[in-house]
């Protein structure tokens, strides 16, 4: 081996470190705040070295300029940004799961730090994310982060225009199906508010002395905590199963 590297070489490790470090910064689990930034850049340096003899061929020369190298650096740096945000933005759909849940059993005021959001939030939600990580590490499905890495080169190869306005559509579908299904995964909580609120409306309307907000408070707690504790395995499933989907879409040819 030589002991010095060309400037080709360094160019290419470099463009690819700037994809790579940009989506690692912002993928769910090792992106988080709690992770330390030498932890996430040296994984990105090592992610980089094993990519470059697999995705080298599809980087552009070495430009004559310095804003060229600029160009193709700030480039690279903003694809992995949307694709790291697009995985997020998936992942919210558990915070929104559990801020329904919360808001249904009457434990929207116990708040707690939720590491994951960098703000505070329902106790219920904070538990939905930590889940969802969780399971991200536990099927494997943070293996598919390497191979969309890879196969991101193939889908958004750095020689073509960087089609930001198929990300902002993408980006917009995606919200908009993280919110749904949020409120799917609260679904059984949802139902069992409804029919139990009507009952408790029908029982205050037959009895008006009865002092139904006391009897039925902690009733409301205990039974939502129960339904929502037997949808758990349902709820984890589905999640990881449309985020796998999602993660799936940037592999193109080197997830099989």
């Amino acid at each position: 081996m030589e002991p010095y590297a060309a400037a080709d070489q360094v160019w290419a490790g470099g463009l690819i470190f700037a994809r790579v470090g940009a989506m690692l910064m912002t993928i769910p689990g090792v992106g988080e705040a709690y992770v330390p930034p030498r932890i996430r850049l040296s994984m990105a340096l090592v992610i980089s070295i094993a990519l470059a003899p697999v995705v080298v061929g599809y980087l552009p020369p070495l430009p004559a300029t310095m804003g060229g190298v600029a160009g193709w650096v700030i480039r690279e740096v903003a694809t992995g940004l949307m694709i790291g945000a697009l995985l997020r933005m998936m992942l919210s759909a558990l915070a929104t799961a559990g801020e329904i849940v919360s808001l249904q059993t009457t434990l929207a005021f116990a708040q707690t730090a939720n590491p994951f959001q960098a703000q505070p939030g329902s106790t219920l939600a904070a538990f939905l994310t930590l889940l969802g990580v969780t399971l991200i590490f536990a099927t494997d499905t943070h293996h598919l982060f390497i191979a969309g890495l890879a196969g991101s080169y193939e889908v958004i190869p750095p020689v073509s225009p960087l089609l930001l306005n198929d990300f902002a559509a993408m980006a917009v579908r995606t919200v908009g199906d993280s919110f749904l299904l949020g409120v799917q995964l609260a679904a059984p909580v949802l139902v069992f508010s409804m029919i139990f609120n009507l009952a408790s409306g029908l029982v205050g309307r037959v009895m008006p002395q009865f002092q139904i907000f006391f009897a039925t408070a902690p009733l409301s707690i205990i039974l939502g905590l129960s339904v929502f504790a037997l949808s758990l395995g349902v709820v984890g499933t589905v999640f990881i199963e449309r985020f796998r989907t999602l993660a799936m879409g940037f592999t193109g040819g080197a997830g099989g």
